[in-house]
């Protein structure tokens, strides 16, 4: 994940209505757009869990009492950052739109194999 939250945080975190003729343009077919935008989205998800996670654990402090909590002022500051940034849907949809994307018809493997 190479400056994606730089690159997000210019977009609006809204979500907001899409022309469906927008999101078919490169495939055709609004369920092959919707599958490469989900599985992008899932992912930025992935991807944003795990670095949120791990900046986090930099904060752990382990202790054998649950009632010890301490809060951290950076350790809420990170927390807010990652909670105001656009949903990983609308992320995937932005790049989707923005032809950012690299994907692969499942029709352009079947048809080299019928060709073989």
């Amino acid at each position: 994940m190479t400056d994606i939250k730089n690159k997000v945080q210019k977009l609006d975190p809204n979500v907001k209505a899409r022309r469906i003729q927008t999101l078919i343009i490169d495939t055709e077919n609004i369920y092959e757009s919707l599958s490469v935008i989900s599985s992008r989205a899932r992912q930025v998800a992935v991807d944003l869990k795990a670095e949120l996670h791990s900046k986090l654990e930099e904060f752990a402090v382990v202790t054998d009492t649950i009632e010890e909590i301490q809060e951290n002022k950076e350790q809420i500051e990170i927390s807010k950052f990652y909670e105001r940034l656009p949903n990983p849907a609308s992320i995937a949809t932005e790049e989707f739109l923005q032809g950012e994307l690299e994907y692969r018809s499942r029709h352009e493997n079947t048809d080299l194999q019928e060709e073989v």
